[in-house]
């Protein structure tokens, strides 16, 4: 790991730690970075904000729950992944997908996964997703992103192969046949 990813992680962990006892919203750059035991030029040097920190650790964790998939994962076993990080970083989640405010986890996360998923067809098929699939992809996100605020933010009473099962029943039709036919599912 070189020098600035590791300030990055040092400054994760200090946001996680201000997570245990303080809203996101509350929480400061000037605790973030007394915390972490770097200056306010490390942090900024590296995120624009407290928001763009939260995204960056998200992104970590997305790619290491979805790097295989397609080649030698399956889209269930990379959902399971990515539950079973949300989980043990359950602290974190549960703080960032409270936030509502610009540049928040959810639409990150929307957009992080909408383009993932067109990026990962274009891969497959040589194109890019016809306008339609674009929709039903759009909306299957914007569905599997708020179940997934809601099974943090409720407790996490469904296991993360349970969750995963349920998101892929919850497939358009027409979703569920491309991704079928693409050995993603």
């Amino acid at each position: 790991m070189n020098k600035q990813n590791d300030s990055k992680y040092k400054l994760a962990e200090a946001i996680k730690t201000c997570m245990k006892t303080t809203s996101v919203e509350n929480i400061t750059v000037k605790q973030i970075v007394e915390v972490c035991g770097v200056s306010r030029q490390t942090f900024y040097r590296n995120f624009i904000d407290k928001y763009d920190l939260i995204n960056w650790y998200f992104d970590r964790l997305l790619e290491q729950s979805f790097k295989e998939l397609g080649s030698t994962e399956s889209l269930r076993e990379g959902l399971i992944k990515k539950f079973r990080y949300i989980k043990a970083e359950r602290v974190f989640f549960a703080a960032a997908f409270k936030v509502d405010e610009q540049n928040n986890l959810k639409d990150h996360d929307f957009y992080m996964i909408f383009e993932f998923y067109c990026r990962l067809i274009r891969e497959k098929t040589g194109e890019l997703p016809e306008k339609k699939i674009r929709k039903l992809l759009e909306m299957y996100c914007q569905a599997s992103i708020y179940m997934t605020v809601q099974w943090v933010l409720k407790g996490m009473k469904e296991s993360e192969e349970e969750l995963a099962d349920i998101m892929i029943d919850a497939m358009p039709p027409r979703l569920n046949e491309i991704f079928t036919e693409l050995k993603i599912l």
